[in-house]
């Protein structure tokens, strides 16, 4: 019996260290990585879409090359077109058929606020709602669950800050644990779409011209 309670009482303090290490080390990671001071709380393209929204993840990036040849890559993201840039295989796990591209697709320019782009074959359809060229893009569910926001912005002579933010509301509290579960995993392909977006415009130069 004492050792039932022994391993009873190691369990729960392993469970609350670890929770507290997530609380404190790696959820604002999850919830800032890469931005600069002032980044995380600033106003972006969308948030109206989504006004009581619950944890507000923004990562950013800088690209060594001008917005004019990150855009490219942005516009043609998306399920049966250049995918998201991140692990092709977990996304297709979830059937969202994405097969990242390393190269800028000519057909694929032509996105458009409006356009409609579903997530597989029977999942809802994320929408274009704003289209401002080398600057802002934002995409969300019409029934305002989700809205998924970038922005360009020129920096250091020449270089481009790649700043995302993802809203999502939280009715209530299993939703609330729902999403602190998810954003350790969303997290990781965030960060990996950000750097393929980054690694592929800055080796693709010529392509911008």
């Amino acid at each position: 019996m004492l050792n039932n309670r022994i391993r009873t009482t190691i369990a729960i303090c392993v469970s609350f260290l670890s929770v507290l290490v997530y609380v404190i080390k790696l959820r604002p990671i999850c919830l800032y990585w890469g931005l600069t001071r002032g980044e995380a709380n600033r106003p972006m393209p969308g948030d109206e879409l989504v006004p009581n929204s619950g944890p507000t993840t923004t990562n950013a990036v800088t690209i060594n090359v001008p917005p004019a040849c990150v855009w490219p890559w942005l516009v043609q993201m998306g399920p049966g077109r250049a995918g998201a840039y991140t692990y092709d295989w977990v996304e297709n796990i979830l059937g969202l058929n994405m097969h990242s591209a390393n190269r800028i697709v000519p057909e694929w320019q032509n996105m458009k606020a409006g356009d409609r782009y579903p997530l597989g074959k029977s999942g809802p359809a994320l929408e274009v709602v704003t289209f401002e060229p080398e600057r802002a893009l934002v995409l969300a569910f019409p029934n305002g669950q989700w809205s998924w926001s970038f922005l360009l912005e020129e920096v250091d002579h020449g270089k481009t800050r790649l700043i995302t933010r993802n809203r999502m509301p939280v009715p209530g509290v299993l939703d609330r644990i729902r999403l602190e579960l998810m954003l350790p995993g969303a997290f990781v392909m965030m960060r990996k779409m950000l750097l393929g977006i980054k690694q592929r415009a800055e080796r693709n130069t010529a392509e911008c011209k």
